[in-house]
């Protein structure tokens, strides 16, 4: 399947969205996980709403709000911004409290859609990975980039992949698979 002019606009797009930012505790450059969350979600059949949502789906979260969710919806349709909007779990500043943000995100996978499910899973199964690695490579250390500590973080993603695998999706269940496998295996290396 190939992919237009949007997705490349999206790329340069989610590339100074983020030009300034890097990962959390690291000093690995944002567009790393915007990239590799498209990546996961073309792997497991994404089209290019979703690849292009996958690449976005933390701007307006992270990089100004509902003004930049606004542009992106002008720039790049509907179908984009409403995956964009449900893959974030809030939009207000100063955020609520960690938890009760996670909550509310696990809470409405439920209404989601499928493409939202898919760029939503592909972020946790990019996130889960990364994390596992850290955790293999600087031990507990890691768990201090994260508002939930180790038992909180270690929650939510048991929370989401219990969550994603109760729900109707036939279309990514070999994506829930592996974001499950890894999962077990960053709880196994965290104990």
């Amino acid at each position: 399947m190939g992919f237009t002019q949007r997705f490349e606009d999206a790329l340069g797009y989610a590339a100074r969205l983020h030009a300034r930012q890097v990962r959390k505790g690291t000093a690995v450059p944002y567009a790393a996980h915007v990239l590799g969350v498209c990546s996961i979600a073309m792997e497991y059949g994404g089209d290019e709403d979703e690849a292009i949502a996958a690449l976005l789906h933390d701007g307006p979260e992270d990089q100004g709000g509902l003004v930049v969710l606004d542009d992106i919806r002008a720039r790049f349709g509907d179908k984009v911004a409403e995956i964009v909007a449900a893959c974030s779990d809030t939009f207000v500043t100063p955020k609520p409290p960690w938890r009760v943000r996670k909550e509310a995100y696990i809470a409405h996978l439920p209404t989601a859609s499928v493409s939202t499910r898919l760029v939503s899973a592909s972020d946790k199964l990019y996130n889960a990975r990364a994390i596992l690695s850290d955790t293999l490579r600087i031990g507990d250390r890691l768990w201090e980039r994260f508002s939930g500590g180790k038992s909180g973080t270690l929650w939510y993603y048991r929370a989401l992949t219990d969550t994603y695998r109760r729900l109707p999706h036939d279309r990514i269940n070999p994506l829930v698979d592996e974001l499950d496998r890894v999962v077990t295996e960053l709880e196994r290396v965290a104990k």
